[in-house]
C-alpha cells in the first residue's frame, strides 16, 4: 500500500494472477485494477516497484505456498454450493461450483473474489493472493484487526508507534508528490519557456499524475496532500535551524544597547 497507492478494499481483494512477480529488466511493472473492486470504479493503472514485486514473488512462493500446503491437507478447500471456480486453461472466467454460468473475474466483487478457488496440478486453492495462516483469504476487517494488534504491541512494548492502512496510502501519496515536483522543477528550470509549454503537455501535471494513481475522481481530493507538503517544508526548514542560532535582532541589541531596527 506504501509503494502502490492502493486502498485497503483494493489490495485485499487482488488475485495471485493480477500481480507482477519479479522483473530483472525494469524499475517496475503495472497491472490494470478493475472497476469492480476501485472504490467509486475508478479502475486504473497501478505501479509496482521491482523491489515489491520481488517481495511479493517471495511471499506468494514461500510462505503463501506453505499455509495452501497445511490447508489442503486439513481439507479446508472443499467445493461448497458458495464457492466459485477458475479452471485450468480459462484463467479469466469463474463459474459456479454448482454450474451456473461463467462471468468474468474482472466483473467479481471483492466479496465474490474471496470464493474464488483455481485449479491447480495440486488441487484446488485460492486465487486470492493474501491468506491468514489457516490458508483463508484475508478480508478488509482481519486487516484492520491486525494493525490494530500491531498497535497494541508496540504500546506493550513501550514505543510510540502507531499505523493504519490509510496512512500507508497518505504517505505513499506525500512521497510520490514531493519526488515528483522536486524532478518537475528541475527539468523545467533547464527548459526555455517555449519547451516549458511542450513539456508540460507531454509529461502533464505531478498533481494530477498522483490523482490518478489514488483513483481520486476530482483534483480537489489531491490538493490536500499539498498542504502536508509545505507543512514538511517548513518543519524541515525549522530542524535546519541550530540549537544556538541567535536571533540578528536580539543580537544587535546587545551589541548596542538598542533595537538596530
Amino acid at each position: 500500500m506504501i509503494r502502490t497507492g492502493l486502498r485497503l478494499a483494493e489490495q485485499s481483494a487482488l488475485l495471485v494472477s493480477e500481480v507482477p512477480g519479479k522483473s530483472s529488466e525494469l524499475d517496475f511493472s503495472t497491472f490494470w485494477l478493475p472497476a469492480a473492486i476501485a472504490k467509486g470504479g475508478s479502475a486504473r493503472t497501478v505501479y509496482v516497484p521491482r523491489s515489491v514485486g520481488s517481495d511479493l514473488t517471495d511471499y506468494a512462493e514461500c510462505d503463501r505456498r506453505e499455509v495452501i500446503e497445511r490447508a489442503r491437507a486439513a481439507g479446508r478447500y472443499r467445493l461448497g454450493e458458495g464457492a466459485l471456480l477458475i479452471e485450468a486453461g480459462r484463467p479469466d472466467w469463474a463459474r459456479g461450483a454448482c454450474g451456473r454460468r461463467r462471468v468474468r473475474l474482472a466483473n467479481l466483487s471483492a466479496q465474490q473474489r474471496l470464493q474464488l478457488l483455481v485449479e491447480t496440478d495440486a488441487g484446488w486453492e485460492p486465487a486470492a493472493l493474501w491468506l491468514s495462516e489457516r490458508g483463508l483469504p484475508l478480508s478488509p476487517d482481519l486487516w484492520k484487526k491486525m494493525f490494530a494488534t500491531a498497535n497494541s504491541r508496540c504500546q506493550t512494548a513501550g514505543l510510540d508507534v502507531t499505523a493504519h492502512a490509510h496512512m500507508l496510502r497518505h504517505s505513499f501519496a506525500v512521497i510520490t508528490l514531493e519526488q515528483l515536483q522536486r524532478g518537475h522543477v528541475a527539468a523545467l528550470a533547464e527548459l526555455t519557456p517555449e519547451q516549458r509549454g511542450h513539456y508540460v503537455r507531454v509529461f502533464g501535471d505531478p498533481l494530477d499524475w498522483v490523482r490518478q494513481r489514488l483513483g481520486h475522481r476530482s483534483i480537489v481530493t489531491t490538493q490536500i496532500y499539498l498542504h502536508t507538503l509545505a507543512e514538511l517544508e517548513m518543519q524541515t526548514r525549522q530542524a535546519l535551524v541550530p540549537d544556538d542560532w541567535a536571533d540578528p535582532h536580539r543580537s544587535a541589541q546587545s551589541t548596542t544597547g538598542k533595537s538596530a531596527w
